[in-house]
């Protein structure tokens, strides 16, 4: 089945009925209605699920981060702007695919089977505590969220991620975001970095999984609050 979510009805029975057409079943929501949907069906149903199509509609964001703490299934944007800008917000908020409206229902199918596949494939992404990384550039699952961060900060936390419980120097984070040869940043720029990052973190998780040791470096603790809690491991600095 196919969900269609915008506020307008004309879209929502267009999609429906052109879905139909092709011999897939297919419905269509107003964002406010496919949320209260989403909370009372049951994850079984929810497999029914192939693919959701989110129209242009305000909080958009919002509705994707909920459907992903519900159902692991395509998540497409029908955009009607050709901005660069609007193809890269709607990637931040974490929808799988942008599509430029017109487009054929077909094509839509063949961007929900490709998506799939690759939900199907060995999952390669990293976790550290409540902390889930994907190779795939998507942006990191923060708390069961996804946290959009911009460049530099996203590459210290992969580092981090992958290197959790291990300590590493400022030197190694400056290596790995600048590279070995960069002779034109100073070092201590990676503190500015890591302090913007542990905001974010600090904000979404309600508390701060990095360890910071001067003169030894930083360490992400793979355990959840829960985890630090007990074992009285986490420093603030």
């Amino acid at each position: 089945m196919i969900i269609v979510v915008d506020k307008r009805e004309l879209v929502l029975d267009g999609y429906s009925k052109s879905f139909k057409r092709e011999g897939i079943a297919a419905t269509g929501f107003t964002p406010e209605e496919f949320q209260g949907w989403l909370k009372v069906t049951s994850r079984r149903e929810l497999a029914a699920v192939e693919a959701v199509l989110l129209g242009s509609f305000n909080g958009c964001g919002a509705l994707t981060a909920f459907i992903r703490s519900r159902i692991r299934t395509p998540i497409i944007a029908l955009s009607e702007m050709s901005s660069l800008n609007e193809v890269l917000k709607l990637f931040s908020a974490g929808v799988d695919d942008v599509v430029r409206k017109p487009v054929h229902v077909r094509e839509i199918l063949a961007r929900a089977a490709a998506i799939m596949r690759r939900f199907q494939m060995d999952d390669n992404s990293l976790a550290a505590g409540e902390i889930r990384i994907f190779p795939d550039g998507r942006p990191p699952l923060v708390g069961g969220q996804p946290l959009q961060l911009p460049r530099r900060e996203y590459r210290i936390l992969q580092y981090l991620v992958t290197h959790s419980d291990r300590r590493v120097s400022k030197r190694q984070l400056f290596d790995s975001v600048y590279g070995i040869f960069e002779d034109n940043v100073e070092e201590s720029v990676i503190e500015s970095h890591i302090s913007k990052l542990r905001k974010k973190l600090r904000q979404r998780l309600g508390y701060d999984p990095i360890d910071s040791r001067r003169y030894l470096g930083y360490c992400l603790s793979s355990k959840s609050r829960h985890g630090l809690e007990a074992g009285k491991t986490l420093r603030i600095a």
